[in-house]
Parts: C-alpha cells; structure tokens; sequence
C-alpha cells in the first residue's frame, strides 16, 4: 500500500510523479478528474481497512496472493474488466463507493530521494489536472499552500495512515495463520459447470472458528475481528459482479459474452 518512490515502479495508474511546489506551479489551477479512463481496464483497486465497512456492501474485498498482501476491492472478476466504470473510466453509477485510492488520484505522498524520511506531495503530470485552467482552483495563495492543496495534503496524509493500520491488519492476521489460498464458485441456473475464480486469498473461516477465547477476544478489542467479518461478508458480492458482467456482455460462455467456463484468475 505504500506509495513508491518516483521513477522505480509507480504504483498502479500513475504514469510519472512531480513534486509541487511553489516554483513551478505557483500560477497553476487544479480541477477535479471526472474519468480515469485506465480504470475501465483495472478489475482490482487496492484498499484500506478504514474503508472496508463501506466498501463491502459494493465489492468482494479479496487479499492479493504474494508475501506483500494487500486487501483489494474487486471491480470486475476477470483481468481487464470493470463493471463499475464506463469505457471512459467514468463510473456508471452516482452511489457506488469509490475507494480512496482512486479519489487520491493524481496525487500521493512519495519520498523523492531513498534515503530521506520526509515525504512530500506529488502528482501526475500526465493527468490533466494541473495547469494553466480557467477553471479550477489555485494551488498557492503568494507563494503559500492554498486552501485546496492544504485539503489534497490533508487527504492524502489521511491515506497513507489508513494505510499503516492496514499492514498492521495485515500482520496480524498473516501471524494467526488465517489466510488461506481462495476460491469462489458460481453455478448459474442453466450451465451444466460452474465458473470457478482463482488467484486470490481470503480468511480461512475454519481456522478463525478455531482460535482460542483468549485470541479471538484480543482480536475483538483490538478492532481486527470486525475487519475480518466486513471481509468474510463481502465475499457475498462476487456473485453481484458476476452478474454485472453478464448483464454488460461481458461474462463467460453460456452467458452474454465470450470468457471459457473454467477457472479464471480473480
């Protein structure tokens, strides 16, 4: 989850990295993004725990495999699909959760040298969203942050800290032994084999049904178990995705579109 240093391995939709400052965008404007449109290719979109009581009601939340895991918001079921966005990037729905990472586009906090601490906030200048606008708002107020640039610093702070309680998550539940390879089924009325996704991980829920009182109630406490249920319940959502997919020609044979009933990659 944490963001990369520019230059070596940006992370997923930023094309370059930019510090702002005051020097070379004094006079420049920012304005919103309404369409990412290399979102509408992206079927997964990493997320933080804070979001997780409501991004379950919208999105299975999946953990990535890999010893790096990170808890991902699926958008669509197969690599290239996205049944949230429009061919533009643009969401199709007014009332859907939009996670955090794709709302703190095109900015992050990055170091710009290795071996310093200090991060500092950058953007992507191939995005549009700063520049010489007629519209949009002022990022500095003589020579000083403006109102706007202090609430983009201020969101993406708040990110990056979401993001720390989130490897914590992380931690803790990879030390009890929780996670396990996944695996999701569906059996569409009519279709003589089911469509099985793979490629991902999730809580094993024999495992967590077997932890000791003392365990379970630290978990309790501590705010994890909550977590892991808001995950376990939002596995119930692979079956709505399916079905967008199917409803936008974009689900397997036998249905609307042209994917293989066999086992795909989640």
């Amino acid at each position: 989850m944490a963001s990369a240093a520019p230059n070596s391995g940006l992370p997923m939709l930023y094309n370059q990295l930019e510090p702002i400052s005051s020097q070379v965008h004094g006079k420049l404007k920012v304005r919103g993004i309404d369409a990412l449109p290399a979102l509408s290719s992206i079927h997964a979109v990493p997320v933080t725990v804070d979001e997780f009581a409501l991004a379950q009601r919208h999105y299975p939340i999946i953990f990535s495999v890999g010893e790096d895991s990170v808890p991902l918001a699926l958008m669509g079921l197969n690599e290239g699909i996205n049944t949230f966005v429009d061919e533009n990037g643009k969401p199709s729905e007014p009332n859907v959760y939009m996670p955090a990472y794709l709302r703190r586009y095109p900015f992050l906090l990055a170091r710009l040298r290795d071996d310093a601490d200090e991060l500092s906030l950058c953007y992507d200048p191939t995005s549009g969203a700063i520049g010489d606008h007629e519209d949009g708002q002022a990022l500095f107020d003589n020579d000083q942050p403006s109102e706007a640039t202090k609430a983009i610093l201020q969101f993406c702070e708040q990110f990056e800290e979401a993001g720390q309680r989130t490897g914590a998550f992380m931690a803790e539940i990879k030390k009890a032994g929780l996670l396990m390879d996944g695996e999701v089924a569906i059996q569409p009325e009519g279709v003589e084999q089911p469509f099985v996704y793979r490629g991902f991980q999730m809580v094993d829920e024999e495992k967590l049904r077997d932890l000791r009182g003392d365990e379970l109630r630290r978990m309790n406490q501590s705010g994890l178990l909550p977590l892991i249920y808001a995950h376990l319940f939002s596995l119930g959502q692979v079956r709505e995705v399916f079905a967008r997919q199917a409803a936008q020609g974009k689900g397997p044979a036998g249905l609307p579109s042209g994917l293989q009933p066999q086992s795909a990659e989640a």
